[in-house]
């Protein structure tokens, strides 16, 4: 009797655990609470300890686009500690401020806007910026750029 109790329960849970699939790295984030257009459109695969919330990203290479009247760029591995509407440590992400890159240390979800820091200086976005991935490239004017190219 406990042989077949035993088979009827392997039965019934293989096929759950054959169908829990990892989420992409945008499911993820959306766990934490961040739009999907914090990460580009690119992302290959992703590590992450639940457990810390250290992550790591992975684009194919090094993505850059504009954003309004910002320049961004990712390098091809994305590192950070991430936590419900919050990510630290963030290595990977820069910005172009006037004439300088610098690094975007830290990203905060505050109710409807993003604080995005510098370490000496921050910016808040409103979420709706981010509902969508950029385009490594193009960012958000895939069209103009695709007719300006052809």
């Amino acid at each position: 009797m406990g042989l077949l109790t035993l088979f009827i329960l392997i039965s019934f849970t293989a096929p759950i655990a054959l169908s829990d699939s990892n989420p992409s790295a945008y499911e993820v984030i959306q766990e934490y609470d961040f739009p999907v257009g914090i990460l580009p459109k690119g992302v290959t695969s992703y590590d992450l300890n639940r457990d810390t919330g250290e992550f790591s990203a992975y684009i194919n290479k090094t993505c850059s686009f504009s954003v309004d009247s910002y320049e961004l760029e990712y390098s091809s591995t994305i590192t950070g500690v991430i936590s419900k509407d919050r990510i630290n440590n963030l290595k990977g992400v820069k910005v172009k401020v006037i004439l300088l890159w610098l690094n975007i240390v830290e990203l905060v979800r505050d109710g409807n806007d993003l604080r995005f820091s510098v370490g000496i200086a921050s910016a808040d976005f409103s979420i709706n910026n981010f509902a969508e991935c950029p385009q490594c490239g193009c960012g958000f004017d895939c069209n103009d750029f695709l007719l300006s190219s052809s």
